[in-house]
């Protein structure tokens, strides 16, 4: 459906494949096995590039290499890769920490290294605009990009002032994450192509979206005991089957017994 829409690229959000697939809150719980699954799943399904939530990356500086492995034959076309010390936190919450810079350095000499298709981005998220400043955020995105980074997640910048010097002081591309809910001020995609941005994450927006017409859904269902009132909001059967090629396998299906 991302694809349908005209979208360049998808993101896996660790969030969204925690809370919407697993049923668990954003706190590092997935294996790097389950995510590796999921991105053979949307990587085969979606036929457009897909960035690869990674968190920590799974471990230290040898884990990362088998998580960008591991994440890149499965499908991925870009991993990302954050700062924070386990347990993890949602980028935009309290309670984080950091590792060094010089262990996040680390583990991208190692995502860097690991890599078998050099077009594969290994993308770097800080999150110390949360922990200490903007300053230390820019600081590390700067040695983040030395130590091989391809383009750099600057995680809950405050204002577009703090995007806009982002922006002057760090030279590769650059991604922003445009969250519902959390620090950063919702600006737009026309925001950002003046900004001088690469790319914008919307990483929890679907299910957000999606968890509350379900949830809207069954309120209706308990109270009027029909979905009669619900048909004008739902992806009709048709809708469905095209999306799903369903004639196709229909069609195959007859061809491969002689019609």
């Amino acid at each position: 459906m991302i694809a349908r829409a005209g979208f360049p690229a998808a993101y896996l959000s660790g969030a969204a494949f925690a809370a919407g697939q697993l049923a668990l809150p954003d706190v590092g719980l997935f294996t790097l096995t389950e995510l590796a699954e999921e991105t053979r799943r949307l990587a085969r399904a979606a036929g457009i590039p897909i960035l690869v939530d990674a968190d920590t990356g799974f471990g230290e500086a040898l884990a990362v290499e088998r998580t960008v492995r591991e994440l890149e034959a499965a499908g991925a076309a870009a991993v990302q890769l954050e700062d924070q010390e386990l347990p993890k936190r949602c980028g935009h919450l309290s309670g984080k920490t950091l590792v060094t810079v010089e262990t996040m350095c680390g583990k991208l000499r190692a995502a860097v290294a690991a890599r078998r298709d050099p077009n594969t981005l290994i993308v770097a998220r800080t999150d110390a605009r949360g922990v200490t400043d903007l300053a230390d955020a820019i600081a590390r995105a700067k040695a983040y990009v030395a130590a091989g980074a391809d383009a750099i997640f600057p995680e809950a910048l405050r204002t577009a002032d703090e995007f806009t010097q982002f922006r002057a002081a760090v030279t590769v591309p650059l991604i922003a994450n445009m969250t519902e809910y959390g620090q950063s001020p919702l600006l737009t995609m026309a925001d950002f192509a003046r900004l001088g941005y690469n790319g914008i994450l919307f990483p929890v927006t679907l299910l957000r979206t999606a968890m509350k017409s379900v949830s809207d859904a069954l309120q209706i269902l308990q109270t009027e005991g029909t979905q009669q009132m619900l048909l004008n909001g739902m992806q009709t059967r048709q809708e469905l089957y095209e999306l799903l090629d369903y004639t196709g396998y229909e069609a195959r299906d007859r061809d491969y017994f002689g019609g």
